[in-house]
């Protein structure tokens, strides 16, 4: 998520032409640094119809599924990056006001392992904001209400535990909800997680018995340990200095990260000592990258261009799992 939405809000309005481009075999000019190489397209997306991706994630296929956060649908990139629109949400009542970013807002994704696709919708309004479902060959419906006045954003799944976790930029929280549905509970709020001017708690994963925060506004990437009755842990700050952070996704089974540097068209590598990298910049294609998701050796990032206002896309390109 950006630190200003205006570019974003006028080039929805003023875009009138763009060009849905197929595949790219051969990826842009690249300065990609070690330990990411091979970049490619896979697809580059129509900015005219609204299709600026906010949130990723991947289906068993080589598919990939995203949010359009402003145009608020939910989309299927195919391998052959061919973009089918899967559900497009309910618009908020004349009035609402999604809290800080005006217009309504799809945030994050995730996908449980038969198909079922969950995703985040804020609008400012309680009969819409909240935590949604889309079944394969089925229509959205929400499962759980979130108030008004937040602005749920990413989102991870424990499928283990079968509960889903919502970092909220707007109050600083945590939400979990069940898989099933039903009321979420305020799982985490600490100073950490709050905004300091725009957004902070904002991409979140679950990843060795905790959960992963990155703070926006404070460039911070934060650890919440999951007790052992389920209850949120002390908050342990495990990287500073990555403003405008947007989301994370981890290279392997080890801490090694790699963080959306939205404004800056980076991404970092974040090491498990808290340094970090920059490994991909804007001449790899980086349109103020949103999100990411890695399987494997290769890594998927985002980019909504909401500040360059010229090629929103979803790109790819191979790593070395980190420790």
């Amino acid at each position: 998520m950006p630190r200003s939405l205006n570019g974003t809000r006028i080039g929805l309005l003023a875009v009138a032409v763009a060009t849905t481009l197929a595949m790219t075999a051969a990826g842009p000019a690249t300065a990609a640094t070690a330990p990411v190489s091979h970049v490619h397209f896979v697809s580059h997306l129509n900015m005219a119809e609204g299709q600026r991706p906010e949130n990723i994630t991947l289906e068993p296929g080589g598919g990939a599924d995203v949010t359009f956060a402003f145009s608020r649908q939910v989309a299927r990139v195919g391998p052959d990056g061919q973009v089918h629109v899967l559900a497009t949400l309910p618009a908020p009542p004349a009035g609402a006001g999604t809290p800080v970013l005006s217009s309504p807002f799809l945030g994050g994704i995730v996908r449980a392992h038969d198909g079922t696709l969950y995703f985040l919708y804020a609008t400012g309004n309680s009969d819409l904001t909240g935590l949604w479902r889309l079944r394969p060959g089925g229509t959205p419906e929400r499962i759980a209400a979130l108030p008004a006045d937040s602005l749920p954003n990413g989102l991870a799944l424990d499928e283990q535990s079968g509960l889903l976790y919502a970092a909220d930029s707007v109050l600083g929280t945590v939400w979990r909800v069940p898989i099933t549905g039903g009321t979420p509970i305020k799982w985490a709020t600490a100073p950490e997680l709050e905004a300091a001017g725009f957004l902070g708690a904002n991409g979140i994963k679950i990843h060795k018995g905790a959960a992963w925060v990155s703070n926006l506004d404070k460039g911070t990437v934060l650890r919440i340990p999951i007790t052992r009755h389920g209850a949120a842990g002390p908050i342990d700050t495990r990287a500073t200095g990555l403003v405008n952070i947007d989301d994370i996704a981890f290279t392997g089974a080890g801490d090694t990260l790699l963080a959306a540097i939205n404004a800056d068209n980076e991404v970092a590598l974040v090491r498990p000592d808290g340094s970090h990298t920059t490994v991909l910049t804007a001449a790899d294609g980086l349109e103020n990258p949103t999100s990411l998701a890695v399987r494997g050796t290769t890594a998927y990032i985002a980019n909504g261009a909401y500040f360059t206002n010229n090629d929103p896309n979803l790109l790819a390109a191979r790593i070395t799992p980190g420790e």
